[in-house]
């Protein structure tokens, strides 16, 4: 109960930035229209809406770390957090009271995006449901990166690392812009080895109905989310030990 009211009052305080949600939320939309009209006027298979929209929804999910690591880091700084760090709520319930709220508002994201892409032409199938539901695992992924870096960072340097770096990580080595087999040597070995590619790969197969690779790929995402996840959940325990000295 107590992860839950902390999560309630993370609900409030995503709410109440109605900028950076609108943003969150809109701005992937705004890329898939813009890709969209490119691939109407210049046909590329990779800009196709069933190739596009899994890369896409992988995007816009880099933002929601953003989020998680400016609520995290903010409340660092605050009073409130080391009143609550007098309370019985322990590293773990911080990190999941964090996350409960923050993985609805990346579901929703995500449908968002699909509803959009229907109307672009995406044939309807249960396949958008499976590819939602595989969406999770990233989406729990850029949530811990996000409560990680705001476990160590200021607010304003998570800016600059959620905001612009991860970003532009999970742009270039997702695969969603362009073929990685184009670049190929260390750049597509690179990618390999990060999860947003396999993320990307992932919501491809699932919604082309190749159930015999999501797995494959999102193994790959499961394994960084709960690392990730569970590097949070240490680090923070640190920083409270070392807050409350």
């Amino acid at each position: 109960m107590k992860m839950v009211a902390f999560a309630a009052r993370n609900s409030k305080e995503i709410l109440r930035d109605r900028i950076n949600l609108a943003f969150g939320i809109g701005f992937p939309v705004i890329l898939l229209l813009l890709l969209t009209a490119i691939q109407s006027n210049i046909p590329v298979d990779l800009f196709r809406i069933s190739n596009l929209i899994p890369g896409i929804t992988v995007f816009g999910l880099s933002f929601i770390s953003l989020f998680s690591g400016l609520l995290i880091a903010k409340d660092r700084t605050s009073s409130l957090m080391l009143r609550l760090f007098a309370s019985p709520l322990t590293a773990r319930d911080f990190i999941f009271g964090y996350t409960m709220p923050l993985l609805p508002m990346a579901i929703m994201q995500t449908i968002v995006c699909f509803v959009v892409a229907l109307f672009l032409g995406l044939s309807f199938s249960l396949n958008i449901l499976l590819t939602i539901v595989v969406s999770i695992p990233a989406a729990i992924l850029f949530i811990a990166i996000g409560l990680l870096c705001g476990s160590i960072f200021t607010d304003k340097q998570v800016g600059g690392i959620c905001g612009a770096l991860l970003t532009n990580l999970s742009a270039w080595l997702s695969g969603t812009w362009f073929d990685l087999e184009l670049v190929g040597g260390g750049f597509k070995k690179i990618a390999e080895l990060l999860p947003f590619m396999h993320a990307v790969e992932a919501g491809r197969a699932a919604l082309s109905g190749n159930f015999e690779l999501i797995m494959p790929h999102l193994w790959w995402v499961i394994g960084y989310a709960a690392l990730i996840m569970f590097a949070a959940i240490i680090v923070f325990t640190r920083k409270m030990s070392s807050d409350n000295k």
